[in-house]
């Protein structure tokens, strides 16, 4: 190496080993390497990814639901979907109700809302909140059941397709339209008997404030009792509706405006005096392909 030739051996010896250090010491900076980022993380899902939320909750604006009819019960075909008989959810057993002819609960009821809106039922169909279902542990689905909260004594028909809650004490989980038809979609819960409801089954007769049925008539409805069989933002469209059905029933079809909290035309049919007459409207209605309607009082 020429740049030594002036330096003694071990003047030699002395700047090889600096040289060597020197270039050890810019390797291993030059190759120093760049801290990993640290890995991107959502938020905990308990259900492993397969829902967009953590938490349930309700619509992000108040909406008034009270327009949605109450499912009609009428026969289905049953499928081994949803039907498993038994099966095991959180280390517990279930075995499905094999004569649900009888069934009649109380106990708490809850409701399923915007997290699980969209995503299948225990029968493979899509969760609608909007919708009159709910899930049950046992009854075989689809079945159709009668709801009254045991408080203020409201009522609402559903059919079950899905299966939960599997919380103590509860006995039925509602769509959110059902918990609000009810009282109980602020609360969370609420006091409830849940009672089959068969195809063919007449409206409950409604009664007293100590649950006693008037004595006069035990079929007799309040004055101002219709089936409410559709609603609509446009009047021209709930006026086309009512016309088109009008001239296929017995009994007379009206319409009924609100615009408060928003505009809202709502078809009904009645008004009925006694059961009996409301249940020949309803086989009427099914005549003519019309399934969805529910008891409203004016």
């Amino acid at each position: 190496m020429h740049m030594l030739s002036g330096y003694g051996e071990k003047q030699k010896t002395n700047f090889l080993v600096l040289l060597i250090l020197c270039m050890l010491v810019a390797a291993c900076s030059g190759n120093k390497s760049k801290p990993a980022k640290p890995a991107a993380t959502g938020p905990y899902n308990p259900n492993d990814g397969r829902y967009a939320h953590d938490k349930d909750f309700g619509p992000d604006e108040d909406v008034d639901l009270s327009h949605v009819p109450d499912a009609v019960p009428r026969y289905e075909t049953r499928t081994r979907a949803g039907n498993k008989n038994p099966y095991t959810v959180l280390g517990k057993t279930y075995h499905l109700i094999s004569d649900e002819s009888s069934y009649k609960e109380r106990g708490y009821a809850s409701w399923y809302g915007k997290k699980f809106n969209g995503y299948n039922t225990s029968n493979g169909e899509r969760y609608d909140m909007y919708a009159m279902t709910g899930a049950h542990k046992t009854l075989p689905i689809p079945s159709y059941v009668r709801v009254t909260n045991l408080d203020n004594g409201k009522s609402v028909v559903v059919r079950i397709n899905d299966r939960g809650p599997f919380h103590q004490g509860r006995i039925v989980d509602l769509s959110y339209a059902a918990a609000q038809r009810i009282g109980i979609h602020k609360t969370g819960t609420g006091r409830v008997e849940v009672e089959i409801a068969l195809p063919g089954d007449a409206a409950p007769i409604p009664r007293r404030a100590d649950n006693t049925v008037p004595k006069q008539i035990e079929s007799a409805l309040p004055a101002g009792t219709f089936l409410q069989v559709g609603a609509f933002g446009n009047k021209e469209a709930a006026q086309q509706f009512a016309a088109s059905i009008g001239t296929k029933l017995t009994y007379p079809v009206a319409i009924s405006s609100a615009t408060q909290p928003k505009q809202v035309h709502r078809v009904r049919v009645g008004p009925f005096k006694d059961a009996k007459s409301l249940q020949d409207a309803r086989d009427q209605l099914a005549k003519i392909k019309v399934f969805q309607a529910h008891v409203v009082y004016q």
